[in-house]
């Protein structure tokens, strides 16, 4: 597709594009990051980037730059075509969508599918190859269930949802509109709930259900549990990256950011557009406000407040926590200079 054809899409796209230059014209047949781009790729820079350096470097052939007058006169000269956008990386997202249409699976069940009874089955839908369906699971108009997947009874999966191969859907589970189950994500397994007793741990019956609403994502080898009584619930347009623990009863608000390896345990409530990076650990009942954001490996034992950003562990403000670092490489200095005036208080 050549850059010309790119613009004129992304404009119908309403993407954001400012104003564009073509030089060539090249023919694009995919993206790259700017330091490995050849002559036949797109790439983007924003705000923040080495700027110049990045563009002066690299045999791009295309480029989708923030409104900088200097990268526009960098692109020119090394007549690289060039596309300014408000947001460049979401310019660059519908480029690769452009680039990369997804295939489309074949509509229909296919015959070594398992099917039990009264099962309702929308219209348009795909369902692949040794897929188990239990009974009473209502699942909605144009969803994709790829090969492998296992739905226990009474589960209810919303319209345009898409199930990745080998994923598990746990008994009463509901899945809104539009989320997506990446392979191998196991969604309303059982929380981890025990009665310790005289004679050893006796389970704790898990009735309960998860339920996530419209467009949440779930990464691949992620877990949901589902409480003993109660639901857990997932919010709408939460993002769920891979190995990531939900414990029994979490509820999340909307529009959530939860990175890899990060641990939720039960009863937490994350309000909405939380983000938790990366190995982040939530405690028990933990409560964390509106558009709060833990750093990696925070470990969070009570309650953040809304916009809060904590860092460290037990987690602190992030502010206090850079400066709790900065002294920590200082330490021995500190303790050798405590020991030389407690030595010389005691002459």
């Amino acid at each position: 597709m050549h850059f010309s054809e790119l613009i004129r899409a992304l404009k119908e796209r309403n993407a954001g594009v400012l104003s564009y230059g073509l030089g060539t014209d090249p023919e694009i047949i995919n993206g790259a990051s700017l330091d490995q781009a050849q002559d036949t790729q797109i790439g983007f820079l924003e705000k923040g980037n080495a700027l110049t350096a990045s563009l002066s470097e690299s045999d791009v052939g295309a480029i989708i730059i923030p409104n900088i007058e200097e990268l526009r006169l960098k692109a020119e000269k090394k007549s690289i075509a060039w596309a300014v956008a408000s947001d460049p990386r979401l310019a660059f997202a519908e480029i690769l969508e452009l680039l990369n249409p997804r295939p489309v699976p074949q509509k229909g069940v296919h015959p070594s599918a398992v099917i039990e009874n009264e099962v309702t089955l929308g219209e348009d839908i795909s369902i692949g190859a040794n897929v188990f369906i239990g009974k009473k699971v209502q699942i909605g108009s144009k969803t994709i269930i790829h090969p492998g997947v296992v739905i226990y009874e009474n589960v209810v999966i919303g319209e345009s949802t898409e199930i990745h191969a080998n994923a598990v859907i746990h008994p009463n589970c509901h899945l809104g509109k539009q989320c997506v189950i990446n392979s191998n994500a196991v969604i309303g397994s059982e929380g981890f709930g025990f009665v310790p007793t005289p004679s050893g741990w006796r389970k704790m019956p898990q009735t309960g259900k998860v339920i996530l609403e419209s467009e949440v994502e779930i990464g691949s080898c992620s877990t949901i549990d589902r409480p003993c009584v109660g639901q857990t619930l997932i919010g709408t347009g939460t993002k769920v990256d891979n190995l990531v623990q939900i414990g029994h009863g979490v509820i999340t608000g909307k529009g959530c950011a939860i990175a890899s390896q990060v641990g939720i345990a039960g009863g937490a409530i994350l309000g909405e557009g939380v983000i938790l990076a990366g190995q982040v650990g939530v405690a028990n009942r933990a409560k964390i406000g509106d558009r709060a954001i833990a750093s990696s490996k925070s470990g969070i034992h009570g309650s953040i407040a809304p916009g809060e950003v904590v860092s460290g562990y037990p987690a602190i403000p992030n502010r206090l926590w850079l400066r709790c670092s900065a002294a920590f490489s200082k330490l021995p200095e500190i303790t050798r200079s405590l020991r030389e005036l407690k030595k010389e208080g005691s002459e």
